[in-house]
């Protein structure tokens, strides 16, 4: 009768949120809880607004308040729909901000290891156009062992793309890509004849980078290869000599590095992998094949090095 009264008056029922509260709290626990908005106005201005947590690489996350989760180089297994939902700890997300800023001043500007000991042709033109299947070779599995094959003719190739990029992968250290290009390499100059003497000015950066690694096996491999490119033609070692201040400077560092193993057997000289002995095989086919000024650009760049011809 009260109620009735009030409200004949003209007043506005007023609701009991005590019992409402109660009502919501006894609720289902299968049922989904009633989502309350913030309140607006003076009194939303004290509540403090929560960051939302969004996917990377999509709009939301370009907006204020947002945290991106889950990105890909956080991932390292695929999470179900369920984890990815579930907010993530703040602790984990500064540990992860932590080892992102760390990953990014590890890298240089290639995207390559500033040390390069782990994996040093990581960022290797050469590997992206293999993994891309731009290059025009495939493996053959013979009984002998492993050997590359061609799909194209490689008389008909262009030598100033492909033999630059097959150079580069010399610096590679992982199977299959070492592989495929030091065979490539090795196959290229067999059958380049007059087509390399003009591409000579763009393998230099390749040969530098791959003797810089300072992988034993990667810069013997390096040296064989150039003693391999000098004698592939006459006009090579000449177009070489202007280039002794970018190649030698690893030589003369390297050049003391001999095994001296006493009054022991060397079994593993049959692979030639001596770094000293291949760094001074290497000058005298320089010497021999650069003509009448590869001495004095040799003896400039490293100083210990006797002629050839003197001795």
């Amino acid at each position: 009768m009260a109620q009735t009264a009030r409200t004949a008056t003209g007043r506005r029922p007023t609701h009991d949120y005590h019992a409402t509260a109660i009502s919501l709290k006894h609720r289902s626990k299968s049922a989904n809880p009633a989502q309350l908005r913030p309140l607006s106005g003076i009194h939303g201005a004290a509540v403090s607004s929560r960051p939302r947590y969004v996917p990377p690489f999509s709009i939301q996350s370009q907006q204020k308040n947002t945290v991106v989760i889950d990105g890909p180089i956080h991932e390292s297994a695929p999470k179900t729909a369920s984890a990815r939902a579930r907010i993530p700890n703040p602790k984990s997300l500064r540990r992860q901000q932590k080892s992102m800023s760390t990953f990014n001043l590890g890298l240089g500007l290639n995207g390559c290891a500033l040390g390069g000991a782990n994996d040093p042709g990581r960022g290797t033109l050469f590997r992206m156009y293999f993994d891309r299947g731009d290059l025009p070779i495939k493996m053959e599995y013979l009984c002998g062992g492993d050997k590359i094959g061609w799909t194209v003719d490689i008389d008909k190739l262009d030598y100033s793309l492909y033999l630059p990029l097959f150079f580069d992968g010399l610096a590679e250290t992982k199977h299959p890509y070492k592989t495929y290009a030091r065979q490539g390499v090795t196959d290229l100059l067999l059958a380049g004849g007059e087509r390399i003497h003009p591409v000579i000015p763009q393998l230099i950066l390749p040969l530098k980078n791959a003797l810089s690694t300072r992988n034993l096996e990667v810069m013997c491999t390096t040296l064989k290869i150039i003693q391999q490119l000098v004698m592939s033609s006459d006009l090579v070692g000449p177009a070489l000599v202007p280039f002794y201040r970018q190649l030698l400077p690893m030589f003369n560092a390297f050049k003391v590095k001999n095994l001296n193993c006493g009054d022991e057997i060397d079994y593993a000289q049959k692979n030639n992998l001596n770094l000293g002995d291949l760094i001074d095989e290497t000058l005298q086919v320089l010497e021999l094949h650069g003509g009448e000024d590869a001495f004095i650009n040799i003896k400039y760049m490293v100083p210990t090095y006797e002629s050839c011809y003197l001795n």
